[in-house]
């Protein structure tokens, strides 16, 4: 199988941006990601990045009102 990311972004010129922000929102909950494949991830691990992301920019919203 193969490891292709199928992820698509409404505007690919912030591919960059993102990849940046997944990185802080892991480093922010301690997990270690690293640049390209990071299927060695347990459920738990991924959730807490994705969630970490949420709350992220949620929070950047509510201080936009």
């Amino acid at each position: 199988m193969s490891a292709k990311n199928t992820n698509k972004l409404n505007i690919p010129e912030a591919r960059a941006a993102m990849d940046k922000f997944k990185m802080e929102a892991a480093s922010e909950v301690g997990v270690n990601l690293k640049q390209g494949y990071n299927g060695d991830l347990t459920s738990r691990e991924a959730g807490s990045v994705g969630g970490q992301m949420v709350k992220k920019m949620i929070e950047s919203y509510e201080k936009g009102l």
